[in-house]
């Protein structure tokens, strides 16, 4: 499936120019890659291809995933407003428009004094539905809710409470963000955890400005900005490193997640001795954990050695080794895993990936189906879902779709 996130000229234009530097045709380019020869005509005369099919040919190529396109070029994405929800009350709550006096504009009616306590009971209410994949909850109430944390800023300006209130707008406005990149509205999501950032810096709360660094990793990671991701992630990780005796789950956990996010986007961006550097480094955060787990909803959510074993499964996908996902995932079953059900669904996704790959059109259609019984509106936003049984049915050898593969045809949109 296309994924038209990216600049179609350049990549073409760098991929054609660096084959033909390295000597090769399209046809063996193709074959190093393990694409179709469409694939490589495709992107080479200019068209739109998804992210993974650029890191296939950077590593065939042997340069980053980020050489394929141009340094500085504005990320474009195309999506409506009312594309899966309705965005514009967050819209309205996130950017609210300005007067040249600096003074937000908002509606004049008298508000009472801010509960900090009560907000923050929302707050962690709402940051609960996201893991539980309840997204139209989130949607109704979380513009509300932005507002609110945002008049308490403005209310305590003055008060002993001011800092308390940063980090809770801090949080608000993390779940915001993450939700919305979810959703893959990039543009929110960017000025939600810029702002949730600038708060946990006024707030002087380093693990929340590492949080939000952590999530505006994984929105790079979504824009292909991989060269990025990684920088922020690594340079942030070095800022918060905590002294490993005496570091607080809290630290612990930010500073292993932010690893993981760096390795993530070296793995993706052709630099595997990098991505695993990263995770030697997360793996130490885990382990001083002590087989306990390090927790913050709003943000990274949670922290412990499997994290680590999971993105390690995770960088086999990207490295185009099914067999080691395999192994690995029998490995992390076998020991057993406390992982939250959107960690073990995302991880189930690799696997279903990795028997596509093999071209075990039965076994990636049964973990599928499973994911679209136990999670089916966290499964609606995952891209890779989508292109994992588009796989699926392309390299299948079957004449007709089995009944599962018919229900998740149409689940996907693809009938």
């Amino acid at each position: 499936m296309p994924d038209p996130t990216h600049s179609a000229e350049v990549p073409g234009t760098r991929v054609r120019d660096i084959r033909l530097a390295r000597g090769l045709t399209q046809e063996q380019l193709a074959e190093h890659a393990n694409l179709s020869l469409a694939v490589v005509k495709k992107i080479e005369q200019g068209g739109n291809g998804r992210l993974d099919t650029y890191h296939a040919l950077a590593r065939a190529l042997d340069v980053r995933t980020s050489a394929l396109f141009e340094p500085g070029a504005p990320h474009a994405t195309t999506r409506a407003d009312d594309d899966k929800v309705d965005l514009m009350p967050l819209r309205q709550a996130i950017t609210p428009p300005m007067a040249a006096t600096g003074r937000l504009l908002i509606d004049d009616a008298i508000e009472p004094e801010p509960d900090l306590s009560n907000l923050r009971s929302t707050a962690a209410t709402l940051a609960a539905s996201y893991y539980s994949d309840d997204y139209g909850r989130i949607a109704q109430f979380l513009p509300a809710l932005v507002t609110s944390a945002r008049l308490a800023v403005d209310h305590y300006s003055n008060s002993p409470h001011h800092t308390e209130a940063l980090k809770l707008r801090s949080d608000v406005l993390q779940t915001a963000g993450r939700y919305l990149t979810q959703v893959r509205a990039y543009d929110l999501a960017h000025a939600a955890l810029r702002d949730a950032l600038l708060d946990a810096a006024a707030a002087g709360d380093q693990d929340r400005a590492g949080s939000a660094v952590y999530l505006q990793g994984w929105l790079l990671m979504r824009q292909g900005r991989l060269d990025e991701a990684e920088r922020l992630a690594v340079a942030t990780a070095d800022d918060v490193e905590p002294r490993i005796s005496r570091a607080s789950k809290g630290e612990l956990g930010v500073w292993g997640r932010l690893l993981v996010r760096a390795s993530s986007a070296a793995a993706r961006n052709n630099r595997p001795r990098e991505a695993r550097d990263m995770l030697r480094l997360a793996h130490t955060a885990g382990a001083a954990l002590g087989g306990t787990v390090a927790t913050y909803q709003y943000g990274w959510g949670r922290f412990d050695w499997t994290t680590v074993a999971f993105q390690a499964v995770e960088n086999q996908v990207v490295a185009d080794q099914p067999r080691r996902v395999l192994g690995l995932s029998a490995r992390i079953s076998a020991t057993g895993t406390t992982a939250t059900a959107n960690t073990w669904n995302r991880h189930q996704l690799d696997v279903a990936q990795a028997h596509a790959m093999l071209r075990q059109a039965d076994e990636a259609t049964d973990v599928l189906a499973a994911l679209k019984g136990e999670a089916p509106e966290w499964l609606r936003h995952q891209r890779m879902a989508a292109d994992t049984f588009h796989e699926v049915l392309h390299r299948s050898k079957r004449r007709r779709l089995t009944s599962k593969q018919r229900d998740l045809a149409a689940f996907f949109g693809l009938q």
